[in-house]
C-alpha cells in the first residue's frame, strides 16, 4: 500500500456529530481559537499560536502535504455549528510493517464530550479497513491524563512508559504508549 494511494485525496469521514475533512484556508480563525489556548498546547509538541500568522503557517504546511499526497490531518468539524474544533491524523505510518500512529488535538471548549473518542474510532476503522494496518498506536505525555483516557476508551491497551523518550518545550518527557490491533478492534465493533 502506498501513501499517495491512501492520502492522494484525503477522504471525508463522517460520524454522528462530526465531519473529518480536509483543512481549508477558511478554517484559520476556528483553528486559531483553540491553538492559541495554552491549555490546549500544553501536552503537544507545537507551541501555542501567538498570532493568526502562526495559524496560517500551519495551514500552509497542511495544504502542501495534501498537494504532495503525504500524511496530513483531518480537520474535526462539529456538525452542530459547522466550526473546525480540532485535528486528528496518522502522525506516522510504516506501510511495510502495517503499523501507524494517531495523534489528535481538540478545542478545550469540547473536552469531556467524547469528541476525540468518536473521531479516533472512525480514523482507526479507516486505518484497519483501507490502509492494511495490523497495529495502530498512540502516545501521550505521562501527565496528560485526558489523552490517556481517550486511548483507553477507544480500546487501546497500555503498553508502558518510555522514560524521558521525548524532548519538548525544554524538558525530557516520559511518554505513555498505547496500541490496538486489528483483531481487537473488529472483535468489539
Amino acid at each position: 500500500m502506498k501513501m499517495e494511494t491512501v492520502f492522494g485525496d484525503l477522504p471525508t469521514l463522517e460520524t454522528d456529530r462530526l465531519l473529518l475533512r480536509k483543512i481549508e484556508l477558511e478554517d484559520k480563525e476556528d483553528i486559531y481559537a483553540y491553538t492559541s489556548n495554552e491549555e490546549v498546547s500544553k501536552y503537544v509538541t507545537w507551541d501555542t499560536h501567538k498570532s493568526l500568522a502562526d495559524t496560517s503557517g500551519f495551514i500552509e504546511f497542511v495544504l502542501a502535504q495534501y498537494r504532495v499526497k503525504k500524511i496530513a490531518p483531518w480537520g474535526i468539524e462539529y456538525k452542530e455549528n459547522g466550526k473546525l474544533i480540532g485535528t486528528i491524523d496518522f502522525v506516522m505510518w510504516q506501510p511495510n510493517y502495517h503499523v501507524a500512529e494517531i495523534g489528535y488535538c481538540l478545542s478545550q471548549d469540547f473536552w469531556g464530550m467524547g469528541i476525540v473518542t468518536e473521531a479516533a474510532n472512525e480514523v482507526i476503522k479507516y486505518g484497519f479497513t483501507h490502509m492494511d494496518l495490523v497495529r495502530i498506536q498512540a502516545r501521550c505525555m505521562a501527565e496528560n491524563i485526558g489523552s490517556a483516557r481517550v486511548m483507553e476508551k477507544i480500546g487501546m491497551s497500555f503498553e508502558g512508559v518510555m522514560r524521558k523518550a521525548m524532548y519538548t518545550k525544554g524538558f525530557q518527557r516520559d511518554i505513555k504508549m498505547y496500541s490496538i490491533l486489528d483483531e481487537e478492534f473488529f472483535a468489539t465493533s
